[in-house]
């Protein structure tokens, strides 16, 4: 019996990566990466996307992690992209229909959330990148996402600004760590979690002592889940959309 292949891509605000895994994570194709076009409209991001996958080997189902709220495969949010395009875009059912498989559409921390988490007890992902992403799962299920980024520290300061890529160019690394080190006690008390995992390019940054329940991710770990998200059954925060 033929094994299914996964093309599993992430966009981001700096770059755009893709592989394709089989069924079980593994990649079959290093990770490669294109900028993220400078007008990153939702017409660039696809061609984008489809140069960059264009001599991959094949596939048969798409994942993809996008950074901002999605819902049902339509993108509600992109602020890390600069374009109010994004609002109300069925991205699923155009890559969908562009690639000609059936594509399923997280938010990029709910879709590496998949790839990390242990399936026990209530655990949270953080992303530490060109912002700050979250997700929730409870023994192994994806809880409906929460932009927990634009939340406010405080007055016109969101914890996406606050401890997002450029907060770390402006701050410097020490004060970057010790504002980190305050949004985890924050989350600590706020959600009491059993398990956190931290990832994103940025997480390697950290230089303090983090709780026993806390594990920085490997990115080889977070890729592979692109291919567990397609393990569950469709519900409320996981659909599939067929071209």
């Amino acid at each position: 019996m033929k094994q299914e292949h996964i093309l599993a891509i992430d966009i981001g605000g700096t770059s755009i990566k893709a592989t394709v895994l089989n069924t079980s994570g593994e990649m079959l194709v290093e990770y490669q990466k294109v900028p993220t076009p400078e007008k990153a409209s939702p017409e660039n991001v696809i061609k984008a996307i489809k140069k960059l996958t264009a001599n991959f080997p094949s596939f048969d189902k798409i994942s993809v992690g996008f950074p901002g709220y999605v819902k049902k495969g339509i993108i509600a949010t992109a602020p890390n992209l600069g374009t109010p395009l994004w609002a109300g875009c069925n991205l699923a059912l155009l890559i969908a229909k562009e690639l000609k498989k059936p594509v399923r559409l997280l938010n990029d921390a709910d879709m590496q959330g998949f790839g990390l988490i242990s399936g026990e007890g209530l655990e949270m992902v953080i992303t530490l990148g060109t912002g700050f992403g979250t997700a929730l799962f409870m023994d192994g299920s994806l809880l409906p996402h929460l932009e927990l980024a634009h939340l406010p520290v405080r007055k016109n300061l969101t914890y996406d600004k606050f401890i997002g890529d450029d907060a770390l160019i402006e701050d410097g690394l020490e004060e970057w760590n010790k504002n980190v080190k305050d949004v985890l006690k924050t989350f600590k008390t706020v959600i009491n979690y059993d398990k956190l995992y931290l990832s994103g390019g940025n997480a390697k940054k950290i230089t303090f002592k983090l709780d026993d329940n806390i594990k920085i991710a490997r990115n080889r770990d977070g890729i592979k889940g692109g291919a567990f998200m397609w393990q569950k059954d469709d519900d409320f925060c996981v659909q599939s959309v067929n071209p």
